[in-house]
């Protein structure tokens, strides 16, 4: 087994001085990090400084909490789906899946859905010397697109939760490669450097299975866990292991940009793919709720279930910043599109927008997108819940009770008082946005059959 070191915090202010200065390549590098069914509270990262609920109270990630120091999180950050499968989708394209999971023309859209826009492709469009890759969990089921055909030049292929030690594999336990984060991790650093060597600017994906169940991490990992203090919210030693190895590997990638000798033209974007669990089996019944203070989680529209840790570093992002602007998932196919100075105009299909001035302008500003609003959106499958965020408020709907809750999370954030009876014009504005724009894309309003049902229907022509 590798012995994995992290950096001293002398070598941490030396990288991060290499990430900030110098000029802004013209064809820089990106890579994207997504872990799995990890909490806006699932790490030590204190996401918003004066609320000391931002963190998970047992938990250590000091590799998440370096990529904060090294660039800007957000604290609104948001996943495209409380699930895992539809923010894959998403991010590729920049659309929400309201647009195109789950929709009453399946069977035409999955076929579609090869011909939409993507991030590898703009980059090769943009600079045809572009390499791109993907490893980790792919997870596009129902059609079985493959990374070859959205772009991508290497990949681990049809990759899903089984792969990498799904729910009933067999934890929690021990093991060489827990969640295969090594493997990712080796398999992305040989990327990086065979690009680097080659003169190729690269994007790169790394899609971790982690901390999606089934339960694995180093021996080593869990030992060091079961000496730390546990919280009234996070108190399984076995999961807090499986973080910190999720969090190792994410610090050797930043540490082999960093012995490439290419931050100043290296953009890394961080985020989780849906909201934390509210259970975990084999966990007591916590004090807290698991992702206290929001609302419900993984599956859920409220805030539990969509909003992420969201940290992006790079050249001319400042290092340490704090930004207060609502960010999602569907952003980063408009920011790279930016920061290439892609000529051609984006899809109207687009539900993103580029980040590059609120990166660029110290967290503050405007993120300009095609709709005012952030709208996240399930049925067919899943129970069938709407929620729409436009500046401070959140409107919540659940389809089969025809119920309508509203929000105020700039001073709620756990979602707790209903203001739609109190506000009827405000209620009454948000869900006609809401109406408006699933009529439009054409989105379905219920759940329909059985899982099977689903599936079957959803096989392409």
């Amino acid at each position: 087994m590798k012995a994995y070191t992290l950096l001293n915090t002398t070598t941490i202010s030396l990288i991060l001085l290499s990430f900030v200065s110098g000029a802004l390549a013209a064809s820089p590098n990106f890579v994207v990090i997504l872990t799995d069914d990890q909490s806006w509270v699932g790490s030590s990262l204190l996401i918003k400084p004066n609320d000391p609920r931002t963190k998970s109270d047992y938990f250590k990630t000091p590799n998440i909490e370096r990529l904060a120091f090294m660039g800007t999180s957000f604290t609104q950050g948001y996943a495209p789906a409380p699930y895992c499968c539809p923010t894959r989708r998403s991010v590729l394209i920049g659309q929400t899946p309201a647009r195109h999971i789950y929709q009453k023309d399946q069977r035409n859209w999955t076929s579609n859905y090869r011909k939409q826009l993507s991030i590898p492709q703009i980059l090769k469009q943009a600079n045809p010397d572009y390499r791109t890759a993907h490893f980790g969990k792919w997870d596009m089921r129902f059609d079985d697109v493959t990374p070859e055909e959205m772009g991508y030049d290497v990949s681990d292929g049809l990759t899903g939760n089984g792969t990498g030690g799904g729910k009933g594999s067999g934890g929690p336990s021990a093991q060489e490669d827990p969640k295969l984060i090594w493997g990712i991790t080796e398999r992305t650093g040989t990327f990086m450097e065979d690009q680097s060597s080659a003169g190729h600017p690269f994007f790169v994906q790394v899609s971790h299975y982690a901390v999606h169940l089934d339960i694995f991490y180093r021996e080593e990992s869990l030992n060091e866990a079961r000496n730390w203090k546990k919280g009234k919210k996070h108190s399984m030693p076995e999961f807090a292991a499986m973080t910190s190895d999720v969090d190792t590997g994410i610090g050797l990638l930043l540490d082999k940009i960093h012995d490439l000798g290419i931050e100043n033209e290296t953009y890394v974007f961080f985020l989780s793919d849906n909201g934390g669990r509210t259970g975990i089996p084999g966990q007591d019944d916590p004090e807290i709720h698991r992702n206290d203070p929001l609302r419900d989680g993984k599956g859920s529209v409220y805030e539990g279930g969509v909003r992420v840790p969201f940290i992006v570093i790079g050249p001319d992002i400042e290092n340490q910043g704090i930004s207060h602007v609502p960010v999602t998932g569907l952003d980063i196919l408009p920011t790279i599109a930016d920061l290439v100075g892609y000529a051609k105009p984006l899809p109207e299909a687009l539900d993103g927008g580029s980040l590059k001035s609120v990166l660029m302008n110290g967290g503050r500003g405007e993120v300009k997108r095609s709709n005012p609003f952030l709208i996240f959106h399930q049925a067919v499958a899943r129970n069938a819940e709407t929620s729409l965020i436009l500046d401070n408020y959140k409107l919540v709907k659940t389809w089969d009770r025809n119920r309508l809750e509203l929000f105020d999370i700039s001073k709620d954030i756990g979602e707790a008082k209903d203001l739609s009876k109190q506000m009827e014009a405000k209620t009454n504005e948000l869900h006609q946005l809401m109406v408006n724009f699933l009529e439009e894309v054409g989105a379905e309003t219920r759940k329909v059959g059985s899982k099977a049902e689903v599936y079957e229907n959803a096989t392409p022509l």
